[in-house]
């Protein structure tokens, strides 16, 4: 991929350049040089994109397709995403500087997303109501929203549309996909996916720009009936504050500083494999990145000298070769953060025992090492300040309750890691701590079936599993006199 790829957005069925011709940049994070160009959206494309999204759902083939037809549109799509994820896989590589074989397999593994929605598109129903009154059958249906604005950043972009507009679909609604500005290419290559798979125009537009104009054009569109959002806090707070005019539904997904406590009867071998993979997979740039490591005293040693060996050996290097283990960073304003944080950590008295710092002879690109701190006191800045890269922050414990008291001082709740081969303190701890998902003796897995958000700080609103059918839906109750008798007068009170 040496030429520069320009793209174009996805809007009504068409493929278009922004309607005044503004573009930007995306850079190969493993580079450093410019590898495509994106184009700019503004307001009018937004407008544009939203106005077809709300005639597909109001009229023509899609208003009028019955749900199993839906699915079949879906399995469609999944089916594609299979065959074309070495293709997706590697440009998702390129934009971002994800592992290929990370982004291949999870392009081929949301197939399994789009699936198990499609399953879900014929099976969303009412009920009947026992109600109090005589003569009166009353039931609920369940209908579609409408336009959906669907936010995504470019981590896990596909994983999180796949969670997001799989259900929107099932259940028949329409859909504005707003691509990050910081790596758009591979979402708007799925776009062609869609294409493949049947939908009628319309049904799916994507857009791509900065938050000022597009995001805000998008989320504050009067048309707009609900907003799902992945992002940090602070873009969350100006979604909260565009969705107060048109009072569309909000979710929010907003990343997390995950709790990873392990306990000194733990399997030792498993919770640093889990650890490294949790803090160094993707180059933690990741939402549940097991960033707080709290340690039992007991084993805090050994754990860390196996963790240290095991970072120190980690391959960093180009995304797309297979010997590697970790990428670079995503932007140059992660880069700049990391290392400030880090810097401003030591400042503190936090003790960096490995990493810290970019690697020699890498300067091209967006790199950072592996890079462990040892940290005095819950109360340094870095312990509760999402860096959204590999740096772990490690702490040590006596007892139980001291541990779920670390672990919940912090504004985050999105995901925390166990390791204890005690049943009886497994659940105590799962119940105990403030996360929206808890992991066991395992990390950083997911599934369709199962329901994935946050809580506190982290968001709130859940993504995958059939729930999410319902949160795309809004119940309509009809009532039905069953009586021939004339409805008595109002005005003679019996």
């Amino acid at each position: 991929m040496t030429d520069i790829q320009t793209y174009q957005m996805l809007i009504d069925g068409q493929w278009v350049d922004a309607s005044d011709g503004g573009m930007f940049d995306s850079v190969n994070p493993a580079s450093g040089q410019v590898w495509a160009r994106i184009p700019e959206a503004t307001a009018e494309d937004v407008n544009r994109a939203v106005q077809a999204a709300h005639r597909s759902f109001s009229e023509g083939a899609w208003a009028g397709m019955m749900p199993s037809e839906r699915g079949k549109c879906l399995r469609r799509l999944a089916d594609l995403l299979v065959d074309k994820s070495e293709e997706l896989g590697r440009i998702e590589a390129v934009d971002t500087g994800k592992m290929l074989k990370e982004t291949r397999w999870q392009a081929a593994y949301i197939a399994e997303f789009f699936q198990f929605y499609a399953g879900c598109a014929d099976k969303i129903c009412g009920e009947t109501l026992p109600i109090d009154k005589p003569d009166m059958f009353v039931f609920t249906k369940r209908e579609p929203l409408g336009v959906v604005a669907a936010v995504v950043p470019w981590n896990s972009q596909l994983f999180l549309v796949a969670v997001k507009i799989g259900p929107a679909l099932a259940a028949g609604n329409t859909v504005v996909l707003k691509a990050s500005e910081h790596a758009s290419a591979a979402l708007l290559d799925f776009g062609r996916l869609i294409e493949e798979a049947g939908f009628p125009p319309g049904v799916v537009n994507i857009v791509c720009g900065h938050g000022d104009p597009c995001g805000r054009s998008l989320t504050a569109h009067p048309l707009v009936a609900r907003i799902s959002f992945t992002g940090g806090a602070n873009a969350a707070r100006h979604v909260l504050e565009n969705s107060k005019n048109n009072f569309a539904e909000v979710s929010l997904e907003l990343g997390g500083k995950s709790p990873f406590i392990v306990f000194d009867d733990a399997n030792i071998e498993s919770a640093v494999n889990a650890s490294v993979a949790g803090i160094f997979g993707a180059a933690g740039q990741s939402c549940v990145a097991g960033s707080r490591l709290y340690l039992h005293e007991d084993i805090a040693d050994d754990f860390l000298d196996s963790m240290i060996a095991m970072a120190r050996d980690i391959r960093i290097g180009d995304p797309l070769a297979d010997e590697t283990q970790m990428g670079p960073l995503c932007t140059q304003g992660q880069l700049e953060h990391i290392k400030a944080e880090v810097a401003h950590a030591q400042s503190e008295g936090g003790a960096v025992l490995t990493g810290g710092k970019p690697p020699e002879g890498m300067e091209d690109g967006l790199y950072f090492e592996p890079t462990i701190i040892e940290c005095p006191r819950q109360d340094l800045r870095i312990v509760d300040t999402e860096l959204f890269g590999p740096v772990l922050c490690v702490q040590r414990f006596k007892t139980e309750d001291q541990v779920v008291q670390l672990a919940n001082q912090s504004e985050h709740g999105l995901a925390a890691g166990i390791f204890t081969q005690n049943s009886a303190r497994s659940l105590r701890m799962a119940n105990a701590v403030r996360a929206g998902i808890v992991w066991v003796n395992t990390y950083r897995v997911v599934s369709p079936i199962a329901e994935f958000g946050g809580v506190k700080g982290s968001g709130y609103g859940r993504e995958s599993g059939f729930q999410a059918m319902y949160d795309y839906t809004r119940p309509k109750t009809i009532w039905m006199n069953t009586s021939d008798d004339p409805i008595s007068n109002p005005f003679v009170m019996r």
